[in-house]
């Protein structure tokens, strides 16, 4: 019997100065823009994978202050099913010396006009819907979150 999983990841709308932290890196063979993102670890919450993965994609140190949403995506192409969490962080720091996970080409700082003409570089329908919200002002206390060992 085969056990279906969702792919639980984390992402991070950060805005700095009217501009989105934006990602740009390969998947699927092509070249994409995505918030820094990706999978939950074993063992951490939900909250330190969004700061991790912003610090490995981004070299940028942040502070989780809401949650924008909560996602569910099926890919089209691949019927992988994606839980995404998507939290408003704080750019605190960046550490340009920091090394940045694999298959990252940069990171650039996008105004949403940029980022709505980039639609077809978006790497999912998450991205854009993401950033929507957040400008939309929907932010919910990340008290909601409940890590229980």
């Amino acid at each position: 019997m085969t056990v279906w999983k969702p792919h639980v990841t984390v992402a991070a709308v950060v805005e700095r100065a009217n501009r989105f932290l934006m990602v740009e890196e390969t998947a699927e063979g092509r070249r994409v823009l995505n918030q820094p993102a990706g999978h939950l670890e074993p063992g951490e919450s939900l909250l330190e994978a969004m700061v991790r993965e912003t610090r490995e994609e981004t070299g940028w140190e942040v502070e989780g202050l809401a949650l924008v949403g909560i996602y569910r995506w099926l890919h089209p192409k691949r019927s992988k099913t994606f839980l995404r969490v998507t939290f408003a962080a704080r750019a605190l720091s960046h550490n340009p010396a920091q090394s940045l996970d694999e298959g990252i080409l940069g990171t650039h700082w996008l105004t949403c006009d940029e980022l709505t003409a980039a639609a077809r570089q978006l790497r999912s329908p998450l991205v854009l819907q993401s950033a929507t919200d957040y400008l939309a002002g929907r932010r919910y206390p990340l008290e909601l979150l409940r890590d229980l060992e």
